[in-house]
């Protein structure tokens, strides 16, 4: 475990830093769904993309403690962008529009380590 050097005004982030964390890539599905007409993401089929992804993951043994997670969120404030997802600890925002292209996230960024430059945002 790594010392607190004193260099930062709190140990805040240190703590922060010195924490690794328990998933390997953990990702948000914004499944938000406004009213009003307004743009969001779960009319634009974020629920079932969730849904592949979870069950992809699942499929190729992917998923759990340090592996990877899938979960739904409320918004997400970026419903213009989307539907979208973010993935962290990274913070690549992406957009999708079908079950391909989730693919091609898992596949590229959660798998290879490589984001996909033609989704993100």
């Amino acid at each position: 475990m790594p010392v607190y050097d004193g260099t930062h005004s709190t140990p805040l982030h240190f703590l922060v830093m010195s924490n690794p964390s328990y998933y390997q890539h953990h990702v948000f599905f914004c499944v938000n769904q406004r009213e009003g007409g307004r743009p969001c993401c779960f009319d634009k089929g974020a629920k079932n993309a969730q849904e592949h992804a979870k069950a992809r993951i699942k499929q190729l043994d992917l998923s759990g403690a340090g592996k990877v997670r899938i979960n739904q969120s409320g918004c997400l404030d970026r419903c213009e962008e989307g539907p979208v997802l973010v993935v962290y600890p990274e913070g690549v925002w992406y957009t999708y529009v079908d079950n391909a292209d989730i693919d091609d996230i898992i596949d590229s960024h959660l798998v290879g380590g490589k984001p996909v430059e033609r989704l993100k945002i």
